[in-house]
């Protein structure tokens, strides 16, 4: 499993000091089908704790996720400042999520390269 996370959404979670640990247990708990809800198209919605708020009163977080494969983390907002994404929203995260799932490794690389996404250290067992 490799994850990553799309410039805009690392800008985000700085600003709200939500950690890489924070996002790698989202993962996890993902990959056990802890999941808070599928939107289709390989796109989901998963609550976080951020700045010492409860998962429930903190963020949230949309994800292009592949089970065993890859996770990127495309777009976060906190509650108390957004209730839900619009269907016009969803419907260009799923595109952008199809697009993000199907990079090779040299894609991969090239966009690391390039700036536009960074990988997260991935350590299943932890």
């Amino acid at each position: 499993m490799r994850v990553f996370k799309l410039k805009l959404f690392h800008k985000w979670a700085i600003k709200e000091g939500l950690t890489d640990d924070v996002l790698c247990q989202a993962i996890k708990e993902m990959a056990s089908g802890l999941i808070d809800a599928n939107l289709g198209g390989q796109v989901y919605k998963k609550r976080v704790s951020i700045r010492h708020r409860s998962k429930r009163e903190g963020g949230r977080t949309i994800i292009a996720f592949k089970i065993e494969d890859k996770a990127f983390f495309i777009y976060g907002f906190a509650k108390n400042k957004r209730d839900n994404i619009e269907p016009h929203e969803l419907n260009a995260l799923k595109r952008l999520a199809k697009e993000l799932l199907s990079y090779s490794d040299p894609k991969l690389s090239q966009a690391i390269e390039a700036g536009e996404i960074m990988e997260i250290p991935w350590n299943n067992q932890s």
